[in-house]
């Protein structure tokens, strides 16, 4: 188990309207980006322009871990890339030694189905869309969905970057109706964010809208278990195309249901973490929580 997955958790409250998480991406940011400095709560706090009491208690109420264990956590993890880059990558090292996570995936609550070749064709066509903007531990969440089940999950970072969100997420499906209905759509935050209601018994219905690739890479992206990541290259073997690395990473970067598909769990052949269509802090973020909750 890897140094993040060693620190126990508690639960992530969803954030009002989230301010808590634009304290918290900013102090990922900082530590991720200068870690080496080994800088200081009060330091931290001051570069915030935050007490350092109150600092710490939204970042240990968002993550469950304090801003020095989080430290702690990406230095060793770091040492441990270091290291291991002298005779095999990180994410190999890790699977070699049995440091990854726990075996449970996350998205064994997850049922889905893809949408017809030609229903994608239409690009949209014939559907309607309930869409709404809600409070997230990652910031503010887009949940789009059709009357099949949750159909998109995006991220913004704060009201003002909305009608960016919005406009990305509908370019992909140019024809369908969309209609803002956050009553319709508030539901899946708790079901997709609250580990409680994760349940076989239960399951979360999703509607996959892409091409035959992009869903084969999808489908391949939900095997990866919670607290654990693969390669490109190994989601490109997974769905029988070992050559396509770079085809994978573009439908990875395609994913229209963030987190719940997990496509912040590819990482690049080193163990490296690349592009994320919402963000490397969010990617991070996400990642650290996955870590601290396993």
């Amino acid at each position: 188990m890897n140094a993040l997955a060693n620190i126990s958790s508690q639960p992530v409250d969803v954030t009002p309207e989230g301010m808590d998480y634009d304290i918290v991406r900013r102090v990922i940011e900082l530590i991720t980006l200068d870690y080496r400095a080994q800088p200081s709560l009060e330091t931290i706090a001051a570069e915030l322009g935050q007490s350092p009491t109150q600092l710490q208690k939204v970042f240990t109420r968002w993550a469950g871990l304090s801003p020095k264990a989080f430290l702690q956590a990406v230095t060793l993890d770091h040492a441990k890339r270091l290291l291991g880059a002298e005779q095999l990558p990180l994410l190999e090292t890790s699977y070699e030694l049995g440091l990854s996570g726990p075996g449970r995936l996350h998205d064994l609550f997850v049922t889905h189905e893809a949408m017809s070749p030609g229903e994608w064709k239409a690009k949209g066509g014939g559907l309607t869309i309930r869409y709404g903007f809600h409070p997230s531990p990652f910031g503010r969440a887009l949940v789009m969905a059709t009357d099949r089940g949750l159909a998109g999950l995006a991220f913004a970072d704060g009201f003002e970057d909305q009608q960016a969100c919005l406009d990305d997420m509908t370019r992909r499906w140019p024809n369908a109706a969309y209609v803002e209905d956050a009553d319709a759509t508030v539901d899946y935050i708790a079901r997709i964010f609250d580990r409680a209601q994760w349940s076989n018994d239960r399951p979360l219905q999703v509607v996959l809208i892409g091409t035959d690739f992009q869903v084969k890479v999808w489908r391949s992206l939900l095997k990866i278990p919670f607290g654990k990541a693969v390669t490109y290259s190994h989601v490109a073997c997974d769905i029988g195309q070992p050559t396509a690395s770079r085809a994978v990473g573009a439908a990875v970067g395609a994913n229209p249901i963030s987190f719940v598909v997990p496509c912040h769990r590819a990482v690049g052949k080193s163990g490296a973490l690349t592009g994320y269509h919402w963000g490397l802090t969010r990617k991070r973020a996400i990642l650290g929580w996955e870590a601290g909750q396993a």
